[in-house]
C-alpha cells in the first residue's frame, strides 16, 4: 500500500488546525504541518493532534512552506501526498478522491471548485480572478481552478518539481514546472466554504501578486514571446517612424522635433526589450543544457 501524506501549510490557524487535522488522520498515513511563523498556537496545537510540525521562525511565505513540506514528504519516503489548507476551506473526506485519480495515471490533481457545476460559494471577484490566471498558466495544460491548493502529488512529482517561488505564486509554478517536466495534470470536483476568518491575505495583494509572479514565471520560459515579439513591434513602428520623420523633411524642409523624439523613443523600446529577449533566452538555455 503507497504511503500517503497529508501536507498543511499553515499561518495563523488555531482556530482551524485542529477541526482539519480530527479528519485528515483516518485518511492518511502521516500528516504534516508546516508552521509559517504563526504567533498564535497553530503549531502546538498540530502537534498535539499527532502532525509532524515543519518550523518556520518566520513568515516566509505560501510558497516556502509547500517546499519544506515536500522536501520533509520525500525524506520520510511518502509515494503519495495531498497539499490541503489549514483554514477548513476543503472538506479532508474528499481527499480519497484526488488519491484515487493519482491511481489513472495522472502525476498532479487539482480539486477543483469549479467542476460539476460547482463554485457557485466563491465570491465573483475571487472567481474572475481566477479565470484570468487560468487563461494566463493554460499553456497546454488547461485547468479550472490554478490556484487550489488542495492538490495530490506523485512520488515522481515530488521529486520533479523543483520550486522556487515563496508566495502564493507556487500555485502557478507548479503547474507550469509539471508541464514543462512530462507530468500529466488531472482535476476532480471538491466543494470549498469560506469563513469570516478563511484567510490571512489581502484579497487585491493576493491577487495582484499571483499575477505578477505567474508574468514573471512566463516570461522567463518564453522570453522571445514575452519580450521578443513586443520588441520587433516596438522596432517595426520606430522604422515607419522614422520614415515618416524623413519623408516630412525632405518633403516641407521642416524637421519634426515630435516625430523624432516618438522615434527614438520606439528605437530604445525595441532594442531594449529585444536585447532582454535575447539576454535570458541564452540564459535560460544555457541552464537547462546544464541541468
Amino acid at each position: 500500500m503507497p504511503v500517503v501524506a497529508a501536507l498543511l501549510p499553515a499561518y495563523n490557524e488555531e482556530h482551524h488546525v485542529a477541526s482539519v487535522l480530527v479528519r485528515l488522520r483516518p485518511l492518511v498515513d502521516v500528516m504534516i504541518v508546516c508552521d509559517d511563523g504563526s504567533v498564535d498556537l497553530t503549531g502546538d496545537i498540530a502537534e498535539a493532534m499527532g502532525a509532524v510540525v515543519i518550523r518556520h521562525e518566520r513568515n516566509l511565505g505560501y510558497g516556502a512552506a509547500v517546499r519544506s513540506l515536500f522536501k520533509e514528504a520525500l525524506g520520510r519516503g511518502v509515494d503519495v501526498a495531498v497539499t490541503i489548507d489549514a483554514d477548513d476551506q476543503h472538506d479532508p473526506g474528499e481527499l480519497t478522491r484526488l488519491v484515487d485519480a493519482l491511481g489513472d495515471g495522472y502525476d498532479v490533481v487539482i480539486g477543483s471548485r469549479f467542476l460539476e457545476g460547482n463554485g457557485s460559494q466563491v465570491p465573483g471577484w475571487r472567481r474572475k480572478g481566477i479565470e484570468v490566471i487560468n487563461a494566463i498558466t493554460a499553456n497546454g495544460h488547461p485547468v479550472t481552478d490554478s490556484q487550489s491548493g488542495f492538490r495530490a502529488y506523485s512520488r515522481r512529482a515530488l521529486e520533479s518539481l523543483s520550486l522556487t517561488e515563496s508566495g502564493m505564486g507556487v500555485s502557478t509554478e507548479i503547474l507550469l514546472k509539471a508541464g514543462e517536466a512530462g507530468l500529466r495534470i488531472g482535476e476532480v470536483p471538491t466543494s470549498v466554504r469560506y469563513h469570516a476568518d478563511s484567510s490571512t491575505h489581502n484579497p487585491v495583494l493576493h491577487g495582484v501578486g499571483v499575477l505578477l509572479s505567474t508574468v514573471k514565471l512566463l516570461s522567463i520560459r518564453h522570453p522571445l514571446l514575452f519580450f521578443g515579439v513586443p520588441g520587433f513591434a516596438f522596432t517595426l513602428f520606430a522604422v515607419v517612424m522614422w520614415v515618416w520623420t524623413l519623408q516630412n523633411y525632405s518633403v516641407t524642409r521642416f524637421f519634426s522635433t515630435n516625430l523624432a523624439v516618438i522615434s527614438m523613443a520606439a528605437t530604445f523600446v525595441g532594442f531594449i526589450l529585444m536585447t532582454t529577449a535575447m539576454i535570458i533566452w541564452v540564459m535560460v538555455s544555457v541552464v537547462r543544457e546544464g541541468d
